[in-house]
């Protein structure tokens, strides 16, 4: 793939120094991200951005011989969910692939010079006959058969978020803060709490997730409390 300057990529953490952290660029090599493109504002704790292993979503700054040059911070909520999606999506087609192909990493290959995986993932529920081109006829069969047994699933989002105040009535306002039947709100430790939100589909799962997200960051904005919404 050729990286060019704005583009959305997701990487892994493989090493955090004192000035900069260092990446693996899905697919396409190295990068680094300065402390100021982690995230906007004094960092209180660096894990809670970066760790070692972690994948992140990140904005190309610049391209130069020697490496590319990311940023973490400047990534929206949107351009993260849709690349998480993404790379979501390919995981789930390849462990598919491995369960009923012994050659499943040639076919990936062969797939990619002509399609995104997630967006392949996505066409083919639509439209089976692209299959053909790529699988047997017994393997395409039973692709289908998986893909139709998965549509008929109920959807579940998960989803993990920081909130923390220094109020003195601090518990209680949490606890108003986070009140909702339209969820599965559950505290996890060091202030981390997860949402788990269950639909029809992973479209409208995703969309009731980021409603009640808003909304939660609304009010606590209102009431200055800190909320961010973690990878």
């Amino acid at each position: 793939m050729s990286l060019k300057v704005g583009d959305i990529m997701l990487c892994t953490v493989k090493k955090i120094e004192p000035a900069l952290v260092l990446v693996e660029i899905e697919g396409n090599g190295e990068g680094a991200i300065v402390m100021s493109e982690i995230a906007a504002g004094r960092i209180r704790n660096l894990r809670e951005h970066v760790a070692q292993n972690k994948k992140i979503v990140c904005k190309i700054l610049s391209i130069n011989e020697n490496r590319v040059q990311l940023s973490l911070r400047r990534v929206t909520s949107g351009e993260r969910e849709e690349a998480l999606n993404k790379y979501q999506k390919e995981k789930t087609f390849t462990a598919m692939l491995k369960a009923i192909t012994k050659n499943s990493e040639e076919i990936i290959k062969d797939i990619k010079k002509e399609y995104d995986i997630g967006e392949f993932y996505e066409e083919i529920k639509n439209n089976s006959k692209i299959l053909d081109k790529f699988f047997s006829k017994k393997e395409a069969e039973q692709i289908s058969k998986i893909l139709t047994e998965k549509e008929n699933t109920i959807k579940q989002v998960k989803k993990t978020f920081i909130v923390r105040t220094l109020s003195d009535s601090g518990l209680e306002e949490i606890k108003s803060l986070l009140s909702t039947k339209e969820a599965d709100i559950r505290y996890l430790g060091s202030s981390q709490f997860s949402i788990v939100v269950t639909a029809k589909d992973f479209k409208e799962a995703n969309i009731k997730i980021q409603n009640i997200l808003h909304e939660i960051e609304a009010k606590a904005k209102a009431k200055k409390i800190l909320f961010e919404i973690k990878e």
